[in-house]
């Protein structure tokens, strides 16, 4: 079922901050912000490992293009679009576990 690749949101408990990133394995890549794999990294330290949104594209190029454009959005934007797909910001992990 996995995708080439993927355009995620993911956030910390109390949804205060946002990161936006893409990857060729969601799965993995979720995995690894949970267990803070990168301990230095900005998602680690600020504690952001909770999966809000993803999208699934069937290239590479399609993804990094979609990631462009969700970072050069607004927080605004960004929420709106969580709240469309994901209204109760349910952490998306286990939809993604068996990839």
């Amino acid at each position: 079922m996995q995708q080439a690749a993927c355009v995620y949101i993911i956030t910390n408990q109390h949804h205060t901050t946002l990161y936006v990133g893409y990857t060729s394995n969601l799965r993995r890549r979720a995995m690894q912000h949970k267990g803070k794999y990168f301990p230095r990294s900005f998602t680690a330290r600020y504690n952001i490992n909770k999966l809000v949104y993803f999208e699934a594209f069937p290239t590479t190029i399609e993804a990094i293009e979609r990631e462009k454009q969700l970072k050069a959005g607004s927080r605004k934007r960004k929420i709106d679009l969580i709240n469309s797909k994901n209204p109760e910001w349910k952490d998306l992990f286990e939809e993604i576990k068996n990839w």
